[in-house]
């Protein structure tokens, strides 16, 4: 099947009209619902990733730290006993976080962090479990879920949780900058891993049989995970991932698909991001942004009738484009139209987006210098 029917790129957004692809008819306007949005906590530093304990939010810095909110109240901070040191220079820092399925029974939830070493140097990124024992506590769940994840100076850390429905973590990683990695199985760097909650192997994994790191793979040949969401109704887990000066990509994942990232000799980001000049088969992109790149982050499904017909679309926010897309699929997979509301264009760049109960989304920007905020993002009419 030919490229040009999964991937179209960004210059029509320009426009602010909704892209259709096929020949059918664009919807009309006023199926798109007015949205606003409020602030639910403000004076943030590089808010990164958010979950919900039970009826209790908790949001991380990429800082180091872990807070926690409880309906109206202001938010406290989370002490974490045995909290390693945080290698937080460049991208990488205190990351990705998800609650356990059981985490209203369990009170469990899981971190992704670049480390430092005793000495402050990058040692690697991995993923670390914990238990809440009070609203501003938590220990240690045991063992770490992963480690070895490739850590440099930070850049392409990767570092997106999220459970897919068969009980698995997914662990969206990135390349670490290094050529090598996504194409190697032997690194734990470009690909999306899967493992139980407590770091074991799962028996099915696609190359459990050759050993070593290459068990913990789902799949391969990514530059940069920034965003991983769960389809509703579906098995199906999609990325949002951050290309070089060209192509963004929104993949729909595959057991031992191989996304075509390999920038060798060296570290040469002119290379496409689905590179078909490689051996085998490479999966391309369900959408790509072209040139210029508007850094892709985080990414959830919207649910709700609330929505209109943008009820079922994959909402992806963006850092350099500071934008929020709502980019329609049909069942197939196959782009219908992207939208950009203008509501969220005036609040800078945005990392992560979350589905909450009733429908709403929650949006962190990563602005820096203490003026980032969480937005909670509501469809009315």
């Amino acid at each position: 099947m030919s490229r040009s029917r999964f991937v179209t790129p960004l210059a029509a957004l320009g426009l602010g009209l909704a892209l259709v692809l096929g020949g059918s008819p664009a919807p009309r306007a006023s199926a798109a619902p007015t949205i606003s949005v409020t602030t639910v906590v403000s004076g943030l530093s590089f808010p990164w990733d958010l979950t919900w304990v039970g009826d209790l939010l908790m949001y991380d810095l990429r800082g180091g730290q872990v807070w926690s909110k409880r309906d109206g109240a202001a938010p406290k901070r989370v002490a974490i006993s045995g909290f390693p040191s945080i290698f937080a220079q460049s991208e990488g820092g205190l990351l990705g976080l998800v609650a356990d399925p059981a985490a209203t029974s369990n009170h469990r939830f899981y971190t992704c962090q670049s480390v430092a070493t005793s000495t402050g140097a990058a040692l690697d990124v991995r993923v670390l479990r914990w238990r809440l024992t009070s609203d501003t506590t938590a220990v240690s769940d045991g063992a770490p879920v992963v480690t070895g994840i490739p850590l440099t100076s930070g850049r392409h850390s990767g570092c997106r949780l999220r459970f897919g429905t068969d009980g698995y973590l997914y662990v969206g990683t990135g390349d670490a900058a290094t050529g090598t990695n996504p194409q190697n199985l032997a690194s734990l760097g470009g690909k999306v891993l899967r493992v139980g909650w407590d770091g074991s192997i799962p028996a099915d994994n696609p190359f459990v049989a050759r050993g070593g790191n290459a068990r913990y793979v789902y799949n391969y040949g990514h530059r940069n995970v920034q965003g991983l969401a769960l389809r509703p109704g579906t098995s199906e887990l999609w990325t949002a991932e951050h290309g070089t000066d060209r192509d963004d990509e929104v993949n729909r994942l595959s057991t031992r698909g191989d996304y075509g990232w390999n920038p060798t000799p060296g570290y040469n980001e002119s290379r496409p991001m689905t590179n078909q000049a490689l051996p085998g088969t490479q999966i391309n992109a369900r959408w790509r942004s072209g040139k210029p790149t508007i850094a892709t982050s985080g990414a959830t499904w919207v649910r709700g009738k609330q929505w209109g017909d943008n009820n079922g679309a994959l909402a992806v926010g963006a850092l350099k484009g500071e934008r929020l897309l709502f980019l329609k699929f049909n069942s197939a997979g196959r782009l219908l139209r992207v939208r950009t509301p203008a509501a969220l264009r005036s609040y800078g760049r945005l990392r992560s987006v979350t589905r909450i109960a009733g429908g709403d989304l929650l949006v962190t920007t990563a602005n820096g210098g203490g003026v980032d905020k969480i937005l909670r993002v509501h469809p009315r009419g």
